[in-house]
């Protein structure tokens, strides 16, 4: 579990964060999400120390990590940014192996866990592993950061650079990847479309505060304010019909009329009450 108390960040005089105190679960899928410059990526890279709070402790499974070894808390995280911070000099066997060869893993069983993974991200090994020209980057970024087996993985707006086609495969590839290794996976965006298809949960993000912090269902049915509401979109919703239940649509107390009615007086009784739609009895 992934828990931040109280946490603060400011460079100089200019706070990013504001006292934010949220857990994140074993196994979630969270995505962070807000306008630029709210603090979504500040907050993923205090997961790994990449930035350090001014005040506040953040915890992995109870151990604050400012008391951990930061070279070993990184090794055993995945981390995915934009530029997939790959090395184009390698090939991809050597991009993915790394991590495992330095933490002197059994080399038979890194090669089996490099195939694995290859193919888990949608890449024919006889094709891709050998060559030092990166294809696929994202691709490859992914297979790397699942390398290790590590128990939670950091994702920052892994996908935002690519067109739409590719982006929308490769969130298949990921959301069938979660479902078969069970990660805690923390994925910052800017796509509201892609948190609530990817994420279990959902972090919106304002001014450094967490303004909601709930299912893509609640956010999209229940925004906590009119913020939320804007940010997401008030008839999102309906581009999501997986969130949609009868009752959500179900008129409490239709309009009735009776046979011996004309059309038009029913037409008028549904003006009058201001409905929009009929039930004949």
């Amino acid at each position: 579990m992934i828990q931040f108390e109280h946490v603060f960040k400011k460079f100089k005089e200019h706070t990013v964060l504001s006292d934010l105190s949220f857990r994140i679960e074993d196994g979630r899928f969270v995505a962070i999400i807000g306008a630029s410059g709210c603090g979504k990526t500040t907050t993923l890279k205090m997961i790994n120390r990449l930035m350090n709070p001014t005040s506040g402790k953040i915890l992995i499974d109870g151990e604050d990590i400012a008391r951990k070894d930061v070279i070993q808390l990184r090794r055993n995280m995945g981390y995915v940014i934009q530029q997939t911070g790959l090395f184009p000099h390698l090939t991809v066997r050597s991009n993915i192996e790394m991590i495992p060869r330095v933490q002197r893993k059994d080399p038979k069983k890194i090669a089996e866990r490099t195939l694995e993974l290859m193919k888990m991200v949608g890449l024919d090994p006889e094709l891709y592993l050998d060559r030092t020209s990166l294809v696929q980057q994202q691709r490859v970024g992914v297979a790397r950061a699942f390398a290790t087996d590590p128990k939670i993985v950091l994702m920052d707006e892994p996908f935002s650079a690519l067109d739409p086609i590719t982006r929308e495969g490769l969130q298949d590839e990921l959301l069938n990847l979660q479902s078969k290794l069970n990660k805690t996976i923390v994925f910052v965006t800017h796509d509201m479309d892609e948190a609530i298809k990817l994420a279990d949960q959902i972090m919106i993000m304002d001014g450094g505060h967490i303004v909601q912090y709930d299912t893509p269902e609640n956010i999209l049915k229940n925004p906590a304010n009119e913020f939320v509401s804007r940010f997401v979109g008030r008839k999102r919703i309906w581009a999501s019909p997986d969130f949609i239940k009868a009752e959500d649509i179900m008129i409490e107390n239709p309009v009735t009329c009776f046979p011996s009615l004309s059309i038009f007086r029913c037409l008028e009784r549904m003006r009058s009450l201001k409905v929009d739609s009929l039930m004949v009895v």
